[in-house]
């Protein structure tokens, strides 16, 4: 495949794509699909073929707004319609050329403004499992002029002018991650693609990889021509089928077109990819794990150094990088280091991908650039708390980020930013509480998660996060005293300080942060023996222990 090939392909599919007048995408994203969007585009293909005329239905990956899905868009008026059902196809088919479907009919405006789409420019407009859309969309356009035009290093100089940061939840440079296994000594090399994503609430990771895989697989093919790597594992947890579904289906028609596998673009670079399921810990994510269970052995996490860009998988030296890091190279070596450069804030560039869930309005996937205040994603983008509830709190990051109350909303959200008021930016991941929800029991939910997905290899997170849990539950009966309150905050102190993995040295963050911001919640509980939400049910006063 050259790039003369990929123009080739690009011009037939825009041939192609000039004898429709329209062309209606229906979103077979896991959320809508949950929703029996696959019936809507039967029906709608069923009623453009009986109405004559020239329309093209296709399927497509997330189209953001889950909240109103299933979603259907038609091109080229870019009218949204949410809500969709296929009892509703005959009448958009007839509204083709005409007024749209009012009652159906979803503002783009209200929700997609401040938007600004990078990683997720081509979700919700190509066929995910159509290798030609993604060319038409100048997919793998970057790899060849990788390949062709650039060296290894001048890849990693593009990458590393870009400013990008590790999108996984630790935020390490990652030109500076990929200038070190470039340096390592080694015959052999891997890049792995960090899939295992594991946050209650989180699905970024998953609609990417179902949206515009090939991106995913682009990237990856990058890094392991600017590292030296011949061989790369996408670890995908095994609770996303459709996920792992697509990612096959694209494995292979990528090998097809001379886009994996052997002289990649008539050049001598080689690299093929395969696919390896998690099987659901959480623990997973950390890196030292993932090489673990991908080598058969149990998911547990190592101490570093050596860290696995020295000695990785199977000992030789591994470029791990997640999907949302991945699925931003292509554009970056298309563009320009300084063109991502350009967007974000001061140390955190470029866009962040979240999917904001919990007491929101507009439930769904945002990308938005970083350093956007909180504030402009859940009032504006999100459309705020509904049902007339007060917003309370949101949570970043996911079980190892902070609760960050109404006062904070006006902070601009970058990896910096949200360290300094005891939250992270984690994968991305954003949860919103209204006036219902009771902190303590907030903390108390992710700390049992927590607890729960410890892998016990070391004792402050294992017994420390049992600890925890217990002290947050006699708080939460009305059983917790001010001395429990001491002893859980020093056992934060000593979990975050002593565990082995980055599981449990965030683990207490939920803790901590809901202590800084919603302590008066705490001393309701003790002292009183009063939930404010009223979400906790108090036992009786004699049951309460001195």
């Amino acid at each position: 495949m050259t790039i003369e090939e990929l123009d080739q392909i690009a011009a037939s599919v825009r041939t192609e794509r000039e004898q429709y007048d329209h062309e209606i995408n229906v979103c077979l994203g896991t959320g809508c699909l949950s929703q029996h969007s696959d019936r809507v585009k039967e029906a709608l293909a069923q009623a453009v073929e009986a109405s004559g005329k020239k329309v093209y239905v296709r399927r497509t990956g997330c189209m953001g707004l889950c909240a109103a899905g299933p979603l259907v868009l038609v091109d080229p008026e870019s009218t949204l319609y949410q809500h969709v059902h296929a009892s509703h196809a005959e009448t958009i088919a007839a509204s083709l050329g005409g007024a749209p479907v009012a009652e159906l009919q979803c503002d783009l405006r209200d929700h997609f403004d401040q938007q600004v789409h990078v990683v997720l420019e081509n979700s919700g407009r190509i066929d995910p499992e159509r290798v030609e859309d993604y060319i038409a969309n100048d997919g793998y356009r970057a790899l060849l002029t990788a390949l062709n035009d650039m060296t290894p290093q001048g890849v990693i100089r593009q990458i590393t002018e870009s400013g990008l940061r590790g999108r996984g939840g630790g935020g390490y440079p990652t030109g500076l991650k990929w200038g070190t296994v470039a340096k390592a000594k080694g015959d052999v090399k891997y890049v792995i693609c960090n899939g295992d994503e594991g946050d209650p609430g989180a699905f970024m990771d998953r609609s990417v990889l179902e949206s515009d895989p090939h991106r995913v697989l682009e990237g990856m093919a990058i890094a392991a021509y600017a590292v030296g790597a011949s061989k790369g594992y996408i670890y995908v947890r095994a609770e996303y089928p459709l996920a792992v579904s697509r990612l096959t289906a694209c494995l292979r028609d990528a090998r097809r077109h001379g886009l994996l596998g052997n002289g990649i673009g008539n050049t001598p670079f080689n690299f093929d990819v395969e696919i390896r399921l998690g099987a659901g810990a959480f623990v997973c994510g950390e890196e030292t794990a993932l090489i673990a269970s991908i080598e058969g052995r149990r998911g547990t996490p190592k101490p570093r150094p050596p860290y696995p860009a020295v000695s990785g998988l199977w000992g030789k030296p591994t470029l791990i990088n997640n999907v949302e890091t991945l699925a931003n190279i292509a554009p970056i070596i298309r563009k320009g280091g300084r063109w991502f450069a350009g967007m974000g804030s001061e140390r955190s560039k470029g866009t962040k991908v979240f999917a904001l869930t919990g007491k929101i309005a507009n439930t769904g996937l945002v990308e938005v650039p970083m350093g956007i205040k909180l504030r402009e994603i859940i009032e504006g983008i999100g459309g705020g708390v509904p049902g007339g509830h007060k917003f309370k709190a949101v949570q970043t990051g996911g079980p190892s980020g902070g609760c960050l109350p109404e006062s904070m909303l006006d902070i601009g959200v970058s990896y910096d930013a949200l360290l300094s008021v005891g939250s992270i930016m984690g994968s991305g991941g954003m949860i919103v509480m209204d006036d219902t929800s009771c902190m303590v029991n907030v903390a108390r939910f992710f700390i049992e998660f927590c607890m729960t997905e410890s892998c016990g290899k070391c004792i402050p997170c294992r017994a420390g996060t049992a600890q925890m849990f217990t002290l947050l539950t006699r708080i939460c009966t009305g059983k917790g005293t001010m001395d429990d309150l001491a002893l859980l905050e020093d056992l934060c102190s000593t979990v975050k300080e002593a565990s082995l993995c980055g599981l449990g040295q965030t683990a207490p963050n939920p803790v901590l942060s809901t202590l800084k911001y919603f302590r008066h919640e705490y001393i309701e509980h003790i002292e009183h023996k009063r939930c404010p939400a009223g979400v906790c049910q108090m036992e009786a006063a004699e049951e309460v222990h001195a």
